[in-house]
Order: structure tokens, then C-alpha cells, then sequence
């Protein structure tokens, strides 16, 4: 099973099924709060849900497509984030993250997607990593800007929210940026 260190009190793990009711559990408690900027709030309704995200994910592991972790902070699944997309023929990934409410401001995340910069390019030999963040998500758009990614712009319209379209912003590192950082 995948599990990588990434300081004394945080760690990412591949997700599986026995984390379905933590991750739920996390879902649910941050309901309005990740409603905001995530599409997918109104259809996670049960544990069930959320086990059949999982087996998604996993399946996804399997045929090396991707790899979406528990982000695990003292000993807690506090958050999701991963690989929601590795093009093997592009040699690019794609990272999506989501922290619980009451886990904001300590960090996490942007340890975390350093981490998977990281193991992107050492790891995986990666030549591109993307994170993409809705234009008014600040919290979101932060990380990667912290981070020393490029702004490489705007998809207009990019994705449906509830009531409305978004756009976003796209953000770009190559490896051979991250090497000389």
C-alpha cells in the first residue's frame, strides 16, 4: 500500500475502503464550507458515496491513472488530496486537494502538494505538475502561488458549481523549475 512520510505529523496514505466512514464523517462536517468551491457535495450523501468515490480512485491506482491519498495529520484523516489525472503520455499530473474546515491555517495543504510536487518529479519523473483552483478561491490559489508555480492562466467558464459557472486558474510547474528551486 502507498504511504508516503512527509514530516513527523503528517503523512499521505493511499485511500481505501475502512477510511469511507472517517472521510464521510470529514465530508459531512465541512459540508458548507467545501460547498463552495467543490461540485461533488450534493451527490456524497452516505458513507456508501463515499465508499464508491474510493473504489474509483482505487481503480484509478490500479491502472496507474492516478492516486488520490488520506491526508493523515497526527494520527487523523483530515483531507483528500492526490493525482486526480497522470498522463503517461505527457508525462503531466493533475492535483486536487481538500482539507476539513476546522483543519485550515496549520499548513497541511501546503506541505502536502510540496510533497507531491516532489515525489511527481523524484518519484514518477514526471516533466509537469497543474493545479487548477477557481479564480475566487483564494485559499485554494494560494498554495500553489506559495509554492512557485506559474500562473499560466485562465480557463473561462471551467467548471459548473451549483448555480454557476466558474472559471480557473491554472498553475504549471516543470521539473526542471522545481530542480533549480
Amino acid at each position: 500500500m502507498f504511504t508516503y512520510n512527509i514530516d513527523e505529523d503528517l503523512a499521505l496514505k493511499l485511500v481505501t475502503i475502512q477510511d469511507a466512514p472517517r472521510i464521510f464523517e470529514l465530508t459531512d462536517g465541512s459540508r458548507a464550507y467545501l460547498k463552495q468551491w467543490l461540485p461533488w457535495l450534493d451527490t456524497t450523501k452516505t458513507v456508501v458515496d463515499t465508499e464508491s468515490y474510493i473504489k474509483f480512485t482505487l481503480q484509478l491506482f490500479a491502472d496507474n491513472k492516478g492516486l488520490n491519498t488520506a491526508i493523515v495529520y497526527k494520527g487523523e484523516i483530515v483531507g483528500v488530496a492526490g493525482f486526480n489525472d497522470i498522463n503517461w503520455s505527457n508525462r503531466t499530473a493533475y492535483i486536487g486537494y481538500w482539507l476539513g474546515e476546522s483543519y485550515q491555517g496549520h499548513g497541511i495543504m501546503t506541505r502536502v502538494a510540496k510533497a507531491l510536487t516532489e515525489y511527481a518529479f523524484a518519484e514518477l519523473k514526471l516533466n509537469k505538475v497543474e493545479i487548477r483552483a477557481a479564480q475566487g478561491n483564494q485559499k485554494s490559489r494560494s498554495i500553489p502561488e506559495r509554492l512557485g508555480y506559474v500562473n499560466e492562466g485562465c480557463i473561462r467558464n471551467a467548471e459548473w458549481i451549483y448555480d454557476q459557472y466558474v472559471d480557473h486558474v491554472v498553475y504549471g510547474m516543470l521539473a526542471s523549475e522545481w530542480k533549480s528551486k
